[in-house]
């Protein structure tokens, strides 16, 4: 079945660009505030990385998440989107001077803090301020994640983290930086996760760390567990909001938390990328030897997931009812790798047809560029198309 699409209001819009159901989107965050909500002290952070359009931001504000950023621009972003300052979570693995700065000067909630001279910058800069920068200190697990290699992270031989042998003495640094305060314990093994086993790993090396600390009489506010939740990129009308239900439950049931302590989530993916589809027009219908081609004015530069992981992303033609045929579905990029999909079946297709490449609602317009001078793609939610 496809997706239901405004075509009249397409026509006056000049593609490639990115379709937002607005409706999708609000009912996915209901879902997620039901079903966290149903466990006491489960707080949800939005990962901006996933999209950070404005109008997809004001929305996600609205329904009441806080946002986990990676990079000062995401910061500002978030603040002016309307997050409060104290339900921003600051992570990643090269924080420059100048953004650290801009958290403190916010006082945002919590810096996940990766190495120990990440810790050493923090306590410095936050000394110059006169002010305590909260941290967590986000811990590699070692745990495996059934997802692609380029977005597992909770791995030794990742970059992330901290690694656990290291934690007496990340421990005995915290306790000699009077500008630092430990709030929280953070970890994150990958996206688009859909094993609820690879979660219940991660759960029980919580546990182990937690053990661990508590045994040196360190019992944290926080726990923050990521997100990493997938979607089916197959089956985006089938299941467009994913198991949320099943995910909580997961930690509900494997996660050991102390009284009084609260668990945090990450999540991206799961809550923006069904709701967005990539929306282009296809330029020419090319005949090869062997195949035929469809040609679309958008590219790799617009969604670069399928070259970049290989990923898998539903195609459709949403202008034509004809039989269906098989096509390579191609950009106009001057690469090998700008191809969305091969042998896809669609809908007789011929120049001029709107063709909806489905779930490109995270890591597609943000991971978008301008390769070959293109313009980047707009970004319209259904709301303004009404």
């Amino acid at each position: 079945m496809k997706g239901t699409f405004p075509i009249s209001k397409f026509e006056t819009l000049n593609t490639p660009f990115y379709y937002y159901d607005a409706d999708l989107l609000r009912e996915t965050l209901a879902c997620v505030n039901k079903e966290a909500g149903k466990y006491s002290r489960y707080h949800i952070h939005y990962a901006v990385k996933a999209n950070a359009n404005p109008k997809i931001l004001k929305i996600i504000r609205e329904n009441g998440l806080g946002a986990d950023c990676v990079s000062g621009w995401e910061i500002q972003a978030a603040i002016q989107a309307g997050f409060p300052a104290s339900k921003i979570v600051f992570a990643g693995v090269g924080k420059a001077d100048w953004e650290i700065n801009l958290g403190l000067d916010h006082d945002i909630f919590c810096f996940n803090v990766e190495s120990i001279p990440e810790m050493e910058v923090i306590n410095e800069l936050a000394g110059i301020k006169n002010k305590v920068a909260s941290i967590a200190l986000r811990i590699n697990p070692n745990v495996a994640a059934h997802t692609h290699a380029n977005i597992t992270t909770g791995l030794k031989e990742n970059k992330f983290g901290i690694n656990m042998d290291d934690l007496d003495e990340v421990i005995k640094l915290v306790a000699k930086s009077p500008h630092l305060k430990l709030i929280g314990i953070h970890f994150h093994i990958g996206s688009q996760i859909t094993d609820m086993g690879d979660f219940v790993g991660l759960c029980n090396r919580v546990n182990e760390v937690q053990k661990y600390l508590s045994n040196q009489r360190i019992i944290v506010e926080h726990v923050n567990v990521g997100g990493g939740l997938g979607i089916d990129y197959h089956h985006p009308n089938r299941q467009s909001i994913p198991d949320f239900t099943n995910y909580f439950a997961t930690f509900h049931k494997h996660l050991k938390l102390f009284p009084e302590q609260t668990l945090h989530f990450e999540l991206g993916r799961s809550l923006v990328g069904q709701c967005g589809s990539l929306i282009s027009k296809v330029l020419y219908v090319k005949q090869g030897a062997n195949k035929q081609f469809a040609i679309l004015d958008a590219g790799m530069t617009d969604l670069i997931r399928p070259a970049l992981y290989q990923a898998y992303h539903k195609i459709e033609n949403i202008t034509s009812e004809e039989p269906v045929e098989k096509y390579d579905v191609v950009g106009p990029i001057c690469e090998s790798s700008d191809v969305f999909g091969k042998a896809v079946d669609l809908n007789k297709t011929k120049r001029g047809d709107f063709l909806a490449i489905r779930s490109a609602g995270a890591y597609g317009e943000i991971m978008a560029s301008s390769y070959n001078c293109r313009a980047l793609p707009q970004g319209y939610i259904s709301d303004e198309l009404i």
